[in-house]
């Protein structure tokens, strides 16, 4: 039985449910099976487009308020962006400043996701700064908490001849879903670049599901340079883990401070998004080669969501390094939790669960375990 599984009465506190999202979207839908399966009444779905709209939301103190991804909605995704093409890479500093204000405008209720840690996990300079000081294993950065500024391709070759990284992914800061993201290599007098980016006429940029590979460095430098102005992430591509013949890592998700569920991503690219061609990989094949490490990875990933005490769950990506024998943490997501049909990894608390259920489970448990005030996010 899972360890937020009881027979006895659920824990006191509040019972009532709200969810701010996207109403047509599978996560909310997911969640709102999940609540349906435990016995609770369908959550309240409060949408991002009227909140955004509004100005804010009011929720009662009774309501357990939990925030889902503003994605996948082309409405939203104009209001929080400012363009509109929902593939359009460019503007993400605009989408990052409007949705911290949404956040903000949101009032009351008893809050799973901490304003002020969301704005350090959606800025990569900063988590990655607020991870390091931790002693979470990171990729090395020199862009980490702000501390080299890039205004522009040149600023991404001068990083990587001073910092002596030959192998570098470039991220959008605010960036998520491998939106915008190269993972660039140069050497012997050549640079190649995998992205899913697609530059069309007039020189804007769109996001494809189809990953490719950029010979040419000006065509490189001229995506670096359009995506600058929003601000970019820039950290040493490390070899990844192996797993049938295919590079690998993992999405964990760690809940109430545990980790609870595992996903194997694994790619023939260095990009392993699964919505990038990336497919699952076997868990049981990917702890066989972990062998005695595998307790210590689970147990970085823990290390790097004990960041964000005031965040219920976060999604922890992890790179195995070549022979699984070490791990880095790539990425830390405030929304990394849609796995469906996932159940709960032995021994961490939700073997009979999936990861909304963990989720419901540890609410009802009793976390958060103290009350917290409402800070809005900087």
């Amino acid at each position: 039985m899972s360890r937020w599984v009881s027979s006895a009465a659920p824990a006191a506190g509040p019972r009532r449910w709200a969810v701010v999202g996207n109403g047509e979207n599978r996560r909310v839908g997911l969640f709102t099976a999940a609540a349906l399966a435990a016995g609770l009444p369908a959550p309240r779905v409060v949408e991002w487009r009227d909140v955004l709209r509004d100005g804010g939301h009011d929720f009662a103190a009774d309501e357990v308020v939990r925030l889902d991804s503003p994605g996948e909605n082309a409405e939203v995704d104009r209001l929080l962006r400012g363009v509109d093409e929902p593939t359009r890479v460019e503007g993400s500093a605009t989408w990052y400043a409007r949705f911290l204000t949404a956040v903000g405008s949101l009032r009351g209720g008893v809050r799973l996701d901490d304003p002020t840690e969301l704005a350090v996990l959606f800025d990569k300079r900063r988590c990655h700064a607020r991870l390091a000081a931790a002693g979470v294993p990171v990729p090395p950065s020199p862009t980490s908490g702000g501390a080299w500024p890039v205004r522009g391709w040149e600023d991404v070759r001068a990083a990587m001849r001073e910092h002596r990284m030959p192998r570098v992914f470039v991220k959008p800061a605010h960036g998520s879903s491998g939106s915008g993201i190269l993972a660039v290599e140069a050497g012997a007098g050549r640079l190649h670049a995998t992205t899913p980016v697609e530059v069309a006429p007039g020189g804007r940029l769109h996001n494809s599901l189809r990953v490719r590979r950029l010979t040419d460095e000006r065509t490189v430098a001229g995506i670096v340079d359009a995506l600058a102005p929003d601000g970019l992430h820039v950290e040493r591509w490390l070899p990844k883990a192996a797993l049938a013949g295919r590079s690998a890592d993992l999405r964990v998700l760690v809940v109430a401070g545990r980790a609870t569920h595992a996903v194997v991503r694994t790619s023939r690219f260095p990009l392993t998004n699964l919505h990038l061609g990336g497919v699952r990989g076997d868990l049981a094949a990917a702890k066989a080669a972990a062998g005695d490490r595998w307790a210590a990875a689970l147990e970085i990933c823990e290390r790097a969501a004990a960041c964000f005490p005031g965040t219920l769950c976060v999604g922890v990506d992890l790179l195995p390094a070549t022979g699984w024998r070490r791990f880095a943490v790539g990425e830390v997501n405030a929304f990394g939790d849609l796995l469906p049909g996932l159940l709960g990894l032995p021994g961490g608390g939700a073997e009979e669960l999936d990861t909304y259920a963990a989720q419901l489970a540890a609410v009802r448990s009793g976390w958060p375990p103290r009350p917290r005030r409402d800070r809005a996010p900087h």
